[in-house]
């Protein structure tokens, strides 16, 4: 098995032990002059805090030196995606539902509006209109279905 495949594996039963509703969104494993360096994102459907990074990061960091996995020295960083990550799975997607998302399409269409809700198979989005005239036109609903999408922000609105 692969080091991100192992990684991945002990990073999911970390969460699971701590609590149901933390996941992991993605591990990078990159070779650095330095060494190597081990990225991981870390999620929860009511967010995730640093204290559980932390947590997260020196259970992990014990596991690694316990089986001796990795041969060279490394450096291990567990954070929150962040706003300027797009989302990559759908327990993502659902825990950001109300919020203003950016859409670029397949086709490389991009979309903005609020996420409504989401299926197995796609998302709903309510679109605002879009210049003068149709500042009092209702927003508009559409289905995009996740195979259509390419990558989808969160946008910050104040």
């Amino acid at each position: 098995m692969a080091i991100p495949d192992i990684i991945s594996e002990w990073t999911s039963s970390i969460l699971q032990e701590k609590d149901q509703r933390f996941f992991l969104v993605d591990i990078r494993v990159n070779q650095t002059p330095a060494g190597t360096k081990v990225i991981i994102h870390i999620d929860g459907d009511e967010g995730v805090s640093i204290d559980t990074c932390v947590e997260v990061s020196r259970a992990l960091a014990n596991r690694l030196e316990e089986e001796d996995l990795m041969n060279e020295k490394y450096v291990l960083e567990v954070s929150s995606p962040g706003l300027d990550q797009p989302l990559k799975l759908h327990r993502q997607y659902q825990k950001n539902v109300g919020r203003t998302i950016k859409i670029l399409t397949q086709d490389n269409q991009t979309i903005k509006g609020v996420l409504v809700d989401v299926s197995d198979e796609e998302i709903g989005v309510e679109t605002a209109t879009q210049g003068k005239k149709k500042k009092n036109e209702p927003p508009q609903s559409m289905r995009i279905p996740f195979e259509q999408i390419k990558k989808t922000n969160v946008l910050v609105t104040f």
